[in-house]
């Protein structure tokens, strides 16, 4: 599959869809035809339903340094760059399935912002993570909006006007990542965690990823409200049929 994309290269394994960003000569930076591409494929993944985990990941020295800079001085970047690239991350935020990603290297700018669009953020110590974009007269995307979320106001203040980078040790303290793994064995230890969050990913738990989607943003009455409805539609589930039996059976669940 591929050989669909000049910049991405994208399996499908069953139920688990594998994304790498393929333009390691230059870090995995984006232009133009990689914004389209990662759209593209976005828009595929969601409308997938046999998917049920996406991994992300980055050939070569990076997982992604974002907007290609090079494009952008001279001009071969134009503002629909930016719809793409968002509306992308929301795909992947908000789409029935769990994504992963695997940072080394650098994520920077937009290769953070799609890091802090996913469910779980694996990385290793070294990493350098940051969003630089004032650096080049820029707001980093709705990494404004995100990163907020996950380390608080001020923190992310200090990251996003100053432009500062931070290693990956100092993500997982401030819990801008979820996991650190070694630099040795990194892509071995993120297999593993895949398989742990792949064992318990049921229809309820993507629901959950639903909820915790909108806690920020209902009130509580609004939100009970989801809940109550999303709830229903777990126990109507075949997954939760699924779990039931393997509980009277004594056995792990089946995932359809």
């Amino acid at each position: 599959m591929s050989g669909d994309y000049e910049t991405l290269i994208y399996a499908k394994e069953g139920t688990r869809a594998r994304l790498t960003f393929n333009r390691p000569e230059i870090l995995n930076a984006v232009a133009m035809t990689g914004a389209r591409e990662f759209d593209d494929l976005a828009a595929r993944i969601a409308d997938d339903d046999g998917i049920r985990i996406v991994t992300i990941t980055g050939a070569g020295r990076a997982f992604s340094t974002g907007i290609d800079l090079k494009d952008l001085a001279v001009g071969l970047i134009d503002d629909s760059y930016f719809d793409l690239w968002d509306r992308a991350l929301r795909r992947f935020e908000t789409m029935d399935k769990l994504v992963l990603c695997l940072i080394h290297g650098y994520a920077l700018g937009g290769g953070l912002q799609l890091a802090l669009a996913a469910d779980i953020r694996v990385c290793t110590p070294s990493s350098k993570l940051g969003l630089p974009a004032i650096k080049e007269g820029l707001i980093p995307g709705l990494g404004t909006l995100r990163l907020a979320r996950y380390i608080g106001l001020g923190r992310a203040k200090k990251l996003i006007i100053t432009g500062e980078m931070i290693d990956g040790t100092e993500g997982e303290r401030i819990g801008m990542v979820d996991y650190l793994v070694s630099e040795d064995s990194a892509e071995a230890e993120f297999e593993e965690i895949v398989a742990r969050v792949a064992a318990v990913n049921s229809q309820g738990c993507r629901l959950s990823k639903d909820m915790l989607n909108s806690c920020f943003d209902l009130d509580f009455e609004t939100f009970f409200s989801l809940y109550k409805e999303r709830q229903l539609r777990a126990t109507s589930s075949d997954d939760f049929r699924e779990a039931m039996t393997a509980y009277r059976e004594k056995r792990a669940p089946n995932w359809a």
